[in-house]
C-alpha cells in the first residue's frame, strides 16, 4: 500500500494569508501545508480520503488514471471544496462517493447541480454511497471499516484499510471505536497545534491516542502554523511519530 499525502494542513492552510509568524514566512518547504487528503494506491485500487479546494493543485502532476473510490471524512469545505474539479476523472467512469448520512445530506444542499436529473454537460458524475459506522463495505475486493469519531459535536467519519487507519479533525473517540483500531501498521491523526482547541486535538492530546491506539507508527496531518516549525516540532516527538508534510509518501 502506497499512501501519498497529497495535503497536511487545517482549513486555511499554511502560510495562513495574512500571517508573517515565524512558520508563514518559513523557507522550509515542509511547513508550507495544502487542505488535508491521502491518496491510497494498492493493486488496482486508489482511493481518496478527502477532496478539498486544493484538490487540482494537489493532483495535476499524479498519474491520470481511475479514483475508485472517494472516502469523505465529513462535511466541511476544506474536505469537500474540490468534488467539482473530479470531472476529468468522471472520462473513465461515474466516480463514487463514500461519506455518512450527514455529510451526503450536505452536498446535495450545497451543490444542488452535481444531482439534478436533467444535468448539463461536464459537470462531475458522482454516486453517492452511505457509509454506516458500523459496517465495513467493499471498494473492488479491499474492505474498509469505517470508524465513528466526534468533530466537537459532529459525527464524522475515519477509515481503516488493512493496517492502515486515517482519522482527522477528531476530538473525540468513544471507546467502543478502539477495537478497531487495535493492530495498525500506521495511523494518521490530526494535530491542529500546541495550544488547545474545542474541535481538534492538539498535539498532546494527540500522542495521548497514539499511545493510547498503539500502532507501530503514526504521521500526523491536519496541522496549521501553531503547531510550530516541522524541524524543530519533529525533534521533539518519539522515535515512531512523524510530522506529515506535503508530498511525503508512506509504504506499507
Amino acid at each position: 500500500m502506497r499512501i501519498k499525502f497529497l495535503g497536511t494542513g487545517t482549513s486555511t492552510g499554511v502560510p495562513e494569508i495574512g500571517c508573517r509568524c515565524e512558520v508563514c514566512t518559513s523557507g522550509n518547504v515542509k511547513d508550507r501545508r495544502l487542505r488535508a487528503s491521502v491518496l491510497v494506491s494498492m493493486d488496482d485500487l486508489r482511493l481518496l480520503i478527502d477532496c478539498g479546494p486544493d484538490f487540482r493543485e494537489q493532483i495535476i502532476n499524479e498519474e491520470f488514471s481511475p479514483i475508485d473510490g472517494v472516502l469523505l471524512t465529513h462535511e466541511h469545505y476544506d474536505h469537500v471544496g474540490g468534488l467539482d474539479d473530479l470531472r476529468p476523472f468522471c472520462k473513465f467512469s461515474d466516480v463514487d462517493i463514500y461519506a455518512n448520512g450527514i455529510t451526503l445530506d450536505a452536498l446535495r444542499k450545497r451543490t444542488p447541480y452535481f444531482f439534478m436529473e436533467q444535468k448539463y454537460p461536464g459537470i462531475p458524475a458522482l454516486l453517492l454511497h452511505e457509509v454506516d459506522a458500523e459496517k465495513p463495505f467493499r471498494i473492488k475486493n479491499v474492505e474498509i471499516q469505517p470508524i465513528g469519531v466526534m468533530h466537537y459535536k459532529l459525527p464524522i467519519l475515519g477509515y481503516r484499510i488493512g493496517d492502515f487507519a486515517y482519522l482527522t479533525d477528531v476530538k473525540f473517540i468513544p471507546d467502543r471505536e478502539y477495537a478497531k483500531l487495535e493492530g495498525l501498521d500506521t495511523l494518521v491523526i490530526n494535530a491542529l497545534r500546541i495550544g488547545e482547541h474545542i474541535s481538534h486535538l492538539n498535539l498532546s492530546q494527540a500522542l495521548e491516542q497514539i499511545k493510547k491506539i498503539a500502532p507501530k507508527k503514526a504521521y500526523l496531518i491536519h496541522m496549521s502554523h501553531g503547531i510550530g516549525l516541522h524541524d524543530m516540532v519533529q525533534r521533539t516527538l518519539p522515535g515512531n511519530v512523524f510530522l506529515s508534510y506535503d508530498g511525503l509518501e508512506v509504504f506499507i
